[in-house]
């Protein structure tokens, strides 16, 4: 099922102006594939989904042609740069806070950075939770992350 899925969300992006996880959720029930909101959202990032600028200079999904260039430092930072409004912790949890529909790709591209301190990501249209393990670790992790966004 979750094939099938991903070869649907595939073709939609590729034939339609998709811009939210929401907008993704109903394409695919209009397709006659009944999804929750998370499960789009865990398949953009298995599908390591990005979002690129539109003519009008609104965002949409796209799949990533070169695997590489989604892992680079380089798009790392201007994603930080251009989408994170701003970041901030409590305990071992770090909030990263995005423009509105860049959550997922900043987050995927955390998660893809493979951080050791960061055990995982919760996205949301322009939130992030960041869970770091150990707490000791959560100061080192906001000044990188700091770094990205100044």
């Amino acid at each position: 099922m979750k094939s099938l899925r991903h070869e649907k969300i595939k073709s939609i992006i590729e034939n339609s102006i998709i811009e939210t996880q929401e907008e993704l959720a109903e394409a695919l029930r209009n397709h006659h594939i009944d999804v929750t909101q998370a499960t789009v959202s865990r398949d953009i990032k298995e599908m390591m989904l990005i979002k690129i600028p539109t003519d009008d200079g609104r965002y949409r999904y796209a799949c990533p042609s070169d695997k590489k260039f989604f892992f680079s430092k380089n798009r790392m930072e201007r994603i930080f740069h251009d989408s994170v409004i701003d970041i901030d912790c409590s305990e071992n949890i770090i909030v990263v806070k995005t423009l509105p529909g860049a959550a997922n790709a900043v987050a995927s591209t955390l998660d893809y950075a493979k951080w050791p301190e960061i055990i995982g990501t919760v996205a949301g249209d322009d939130n992030i939770l960041v869970v770091i393990k150990p707490l000791s670790a959560v100061e080192k992790v906001m000044k990188k992350l700091e770094k990205f966004i100044s």
